[in-house]
């Protein structure tokens, strides 16, 4: 046997590294992923979102009731973004998502106050994602002796040994009252389980094909491109159902998760599961007219993967996020899945108020199939 050589080992590294070189999608992954990664989690990610959407039912329109509408804007917490004109319309802005908070002033609280009658306001958060309003709320604790400090002057001050607040704020948390987190991650993880190995087993086993040359005698039939796609998808449609049913039964019966009430939401949830399986086989098979072989098809779903956990609301509050990052989640179907199954299980929602989010997910479904329809080849070449 030869003695070693380092002649021969830089032989074998100059030529790994040549190769390397030619592999582009695999060099822009090794830089790629880290600068994704450092961007998403020094500016993206927020644990403690500010400037939520609010929206109020004011009833008393005193000096009283302007000056807690402006200490609570100016917590930086809440946004008033909306200005209900009935406690059924509030209700319906924060059922659907639109606001994360609802605030109702009532019509004597001003009265009330000049009385020392101990008044209230409510505040009713979207608690579905404790984490997004667990800051918000406990900003509320300063509330009632902030809003009111420049206007309790003379005759209607507090007296200064009392320690009674002017007014009292109670807390409603809907959806999640007892703030379980299992409750928003474990249907979240349904979104997540399904985009991971659906999109992975298609990109892979079409990718696998073309590397063992079995791809060869499906071209030299007379199937069109979409035949091949739908023959080689329909049966992860299946793999994707049973998934979905595992997942919920699982979430029922280990996390006690709330379910739909209504057929009107099971109805929704079941269209939602299946454009979201479809789309994420379709951008499956994208990804495979893309890949060249099994390693790329692997990476490049890894990297697809890496958004859709970090900037669609499943690890971290979406609206704590900077107005960029919420325009790339808003291109990813995960996002809108996971309004649809947090609306269906938690929030009852109706079809209708499900219907901009599977409206989304279809614009999802018909761009992706379009663009892996156009990248197919009917030749190997």
């Amino acid at each position: 046997m030869s003695e070693f050589s380092f002649t021969r080992v830089m032989a074998i590294l100059s030529k790994e590294f040549t190769q390397l070189r030619r592999d582009r999608l695999t060099y822009a992954m090794i830089l790629g992923i880290p600068v994704m990664q450092l961007l998403l989690f020094g500016y993206a990610i927020n644990s403690d979102p500010h400037h939520l959407p609010t929206a109020v039912f004011v009833q008393d329109q005193g000096a009283f009731a302007r000056s807690t509408l402006a200490a609570l804007n100016n917590t930086s917490y809440f946004d008033i973004t909306r200005v209900a004109r009935s406690p059924a319309e509030l209700d319906r802005l924060l059922a659907r998502g639109d606001v994360q908070f609802a605030v109702t002033i009532p019509a004597d609280f001003s009265k009330r106050v000049v009385r020392r009658d101990n008044p209230q306001i409510l505040v009713e958060a979207d608690a579905s994602d404790p984490s997004s309003t667990g800051g918000a709320l406990g900003s509320l604790a300063e509330l009632p002796a902030a809003a009111l400090s420049h206007d309790l002057l003379g005759a209607i001050a507090p007296p200064a040994s009392a320690g009674q607040q002017p007014f009292q704020v109670v807390i409603h948390r809907r959806y999640n009252p007892e703030n379980i987190t299992a409750y928003n991650i474990v249907p979240g993880l349904l979104g997540v389980v399904l985009s991971l190995t659906l999109v992975m087993m298609t990109a892979l086993g079409v990718t696998r094909e073309r590397e063992r040359g079995t791809m060869e005698s499906l071209l030299a039939t007379p199937v069109r491109p979409i035949e091949v796609m739908v023959g080689k998808l329909a049966p992860y449609v299946v793999v994707g159902l049973i998934q979905t049913v595992v997942i919920l039964t699982l979430a029922r019966g280990l996390f006690d998760v709330p379910m739909a009430d209504s057929l009107a939401g099971w109805g929704a949830l079941g269209v939602g599961v299946l454009l979201f399986i479809v789309g994420s086989l379709a951008l499956g098979f994208l990804i495979s007219t893309l890949a060249r072989n099994q390693l790329q098809a692997m990476q490049m779903s890894f990297f697809y993967m890496m958004p859709n956990i970090l900037l669609t609301g499943f690890a971290f509050p979406f609206r704590g996020m900077p107005a960029w990052a919420q325009a790339i989640g808003s291109a990813l179907p995960v996002t809108y899945f996971l309004r649809i199954i947090r609306g269906a299980l938690l929030k009852d929602q109706s079809f209708a108020d499900m219907v901009p989010s599977l409206v989304a997910m279809g614009v999802f479904v018909c761009v992706v199939t379009g663009l892996a329809m156009a990248r197919y080849r009917t030749t190997l070449d």
